[in-house]
């Protein structure tokens, strides 16, 4: 009998209907061993050796799986392929005594790896076994030995300066950085007037509108007419001014298709377009690429999702050029496939890019076997490879400058557009207009019909939302694509963000006070240009060319020393506000204090008396009150909107009498005629209490 041992219980099913009786698939249900939780489980004075642990609820497994073992003529360790997996699979070799002087460690033991969960993949796995790769391994063992450094060092200084509760983390303190900056931008930002002018004209009796782009030669910039007063004159000299076609330039230009999704583009895109959170597409795809029921047995449906690569098997390339052929015509089908080459800082395992592991398997034919949200992902993986392996969209380009003279020479431009073939459009549709302009040639003559002016104002930089935060760290390497799910997710528990309605994020005043405090006194943990470093360095560990004790040596001597010193040095921002408010049980009065869900009443007899309360209205801050139009409760009319939070600290709005009103919407009220009721779960509206 031969064990194989893979991380997920779906993926075991999957795999069994693949494999036949001499192989007994079982799953670890995830890591086998860790540091524990109760201690920082690193033995600083000796190479920084870890002290792994096997969790209380990993036990029951690991037994039976040493009893398996021991039965098995040979053992297989089929874990995911990047870095976590390899570590699981050797996490497993130790726990079940394959090394050593165990009496498995006689048992022959192989480690095997797939991009996809198929009948083909797994067999080609089987045939070309491999073992753990130890330096894969300890870049793995690197990277949590710093993330426990630095959360267990950093979090008891945060207690102690503001809060407890507090943590702070390698790349989430990064990426909270972002967001505060960002929220500092916004607050500096004062909006600037400016001015656009447009014409609308004639030519025959076609009507086209052109933007002012020039005047006397000068590009007019986008606040070139900071004022009304200096609209109203350009406007004026234009009412009387020639208007001639000075240059029309025709040309044909085209659209290249995306490429084939990595993780982080994929949580970027399902950010976008299915208001997906990177943990809920992190879960979907999970679920995909293990295995769904298909009716006849469970089937991985995509490539594996954790992948900094964009490239894609030969195989899948011919099949997926025969389907487009087949499919959409011949026209739609290129001569050779298209590959792609990684552009990201990130990429280091040979993976492949995230793909149906059948392009035959359309939405529509697997469209009733999954959930609604599967569905929406899979099509959009989907959809996304398929026009990735389509020619490029073709359009025909008109771009036209208007002279208009007076007694300033004055520019004007407008630009036409038309689809000529769609190629990759027709599978990965876009928004897109076209704009048909009439036939003009150079020196025509033009008649004026109005002159428009416009106000603008300057606008702050938008709030991150998901996407565009990923997307930065990416751009910078920090953190890992397997990493930014449950960086993000930890920001949010912690309470140092929080969504508005536009599902962006802005941070909390502890959320401030956190990033400001280790701006200022340990800028390296929050630098993107150390943190990237760091990433690279770890690189080098899985390529086997950094010594990773030396790694972790050369951050933690320095980081250790400073932080002792900053001890001494800093401060406590822990700002207690006295109020007039009584305590309802030892009659003392109640502060103001803080902890990491914001700010609350707490008697001044702490820790002899513990009492706590909500902050009153008459003491919350202009945020703590969500900053709202006085409105009445659309379902009871007795009641007020008022904004509340869930325990995972996402606001929604409800009505002041709930639980007697169950009234409650995502959407920020702003009118009563807007202000219409919509789903939010009862669980999680219930969450509150």
């Amino acid at each position: 009998m031969k064990l194989v041992i893979v991380e997920s219980p779906t993926k075991a099913k999957t795999i069994t209907g693949f494999l036949g009786k001499d192989y007994d698939i079982e799953s670890s249900y995830g890591h086998v061993r860790d540091l524990p939780k109760s201690a920082i489980g690193i033995d600083i004075e000796h190479n920084f050796e870890p002290k792994y642990v096997i969790p209380r609820k990993a036990a029951p497994q690991v037994k039976k799986l040493r009893a398996l073992a021991k039965k098995a003529d040979e053992i297989i360790l089929a874990t995911d392929e990047d870095r976590e997996g390899e570590a699981i699979a050797w996490h497993l070799s130790k726990a079940l005594g394959l090394e050593g002087e165990s009496p498995n460690a006689s048992k022959k033991v192989e480690r095997i790896v797939f991009h996809e969960i198929t009948k083909t993949a797994i067999n080609e796995a089987l045939t070309h076994p491999r073992s753990v790769n130890l330096d894969v391994v300890n870049a793995q063992q690197a990277r949590r030995i710093l993330d426990r450094l630095v959360g267990y060092k950093l979090s008891p200084f945060l207690w102690k300066k503001i809060s407890k509760g507090l943590s702070a983390g390698r790349v989430q303190s990064v990426a909270l950085k972002l967001v505060v900056d960002r929220e500092k931008e916004i607050e500096a930002f004062t909006a600037e007037e400016y001015w656009t002018i447009s014409a609308l004209l004639k030519k025959g009796s076609d009507e086209f509108s052109a933007e002012l782009s020039k005047k006397d030669g000068m590009v007019l910039d986008k606040r070139a007419i900071p004022t009304k007063k200096e609209a109203q004159e350009i406007e004026s000299d234009l009412q009387h001014a020639s208007y001639t076609v000075s240059d029309a330039l025709h040309k044909e230009t085209f659209r290249q298709p995306p490429v084939p999704f990595i993780t982080s583009t994929l949580q970027q895109e399902s950010s976008k377009k299915l208001h997906l959170s990177a943990k809920q597409t992190m879960m979907l795809a999970q679920q995909l690429y293990e295995g769904v029921d298909l009716g006849g047995g469970q089937v991985g449906l995509i490539t594996y999702m954790r992948t900094d690569s964009t490239n894609i098997a030969e195989e899948a390339l011919h099949a997926t050029k025969q389907f487009i052929h087949t499919t959409y015509g011949a026209e739609y089908a290129l001569e050779a496939p298209r590959r792609f080459k990684s552009k990201s800082k990130l990429a280091q395992e040979a993976h492949e890019a995230i793909r149906p592991t059948d392009v035959t398997r359309t939405p529509e034919l697997v469209a009733n076997y999954l959930t609604p949200q599967q569905r929406k992902l899979y099509h959009l993986i989907w959809a996304r490879f398929v026009a990735s392996q389509m020619p490029r969209a073709k359009f025909s380009l008109t771009s036209i400058q208007i002279t208009a003279q007076n007694s300033h020479d004055y520019t004007f431009k407008t630009n036409g557009s038309s689809m000529l073939f769609d190629g990759f459009l027709k599978a990965w549709p876009i928004k897109y207009e076209e704009r048909l302009l009439p036939s003009l040639l150079e020196q025509d003559s033009l008649s004026l019909i109005k002159i428009d002016s416009s106000q603008h104002f300057t606008e702050p930089p938008p709030r991150f939302n998901e996407a565009s935060l990923i997307k930065i760290l990416e751009e910078n390497g920090v953190g890992r694509p397997a990493t930014y799910a449950s960086t993000l997710s930890v920001l949010e528990e912690r309470n140092y963000v929080d969504k508005n309605e536009d599902r962006r994020f802005r941070p909390t005043e502890i959320g401030r006070m956190v990033s400001d405090l280790l701006s200022e006194h340990f800028p390296e943990i929050v630098d993107i240009g150390f943190t990237a470093k760091m990433e690279d360095d770890l690189d080098g560990v899985a390529e086997g060319n950094t010594k990773w004790v030396e790694l972790l040596r050369e951050f933690y001597t320095p980081f250790s020393a400073h932080l002792e010193q900053k001890y001494t040095e800093v401060k406590s921002q822990k700002v207690v506000e006295e109020t007039d408010e009584i305590c309802d049980k030892c009659g003392k009065k109640m502060w103001i204090r803080r902890s990491r869900f914001g700010r609350f009443l707490g008697c001044s007899g702490f820790p002899e008396c513990k009492n706590t309360r909500p902050l009153p209205a008459s003491l919350s801050t202009t945020e703590e009150k969500g900053d709202l139009p006085e409105l009445p409760c659309p379902t009871c009319h007795e009641g007020k909107i008022v904004m509340r939070r869930t325990k995972k600290r996402r606001i929604f709005y409800g009505c002041s009498r709930y639980p007697d009103c169950n009234y409650a919407t995502w959407t920020r009220p702003t009118t009563p005629a807007e202000n219409t009721p919509e789903t939010v779960k009862e669980e999680q509206r219930g969450e509150e209490k």
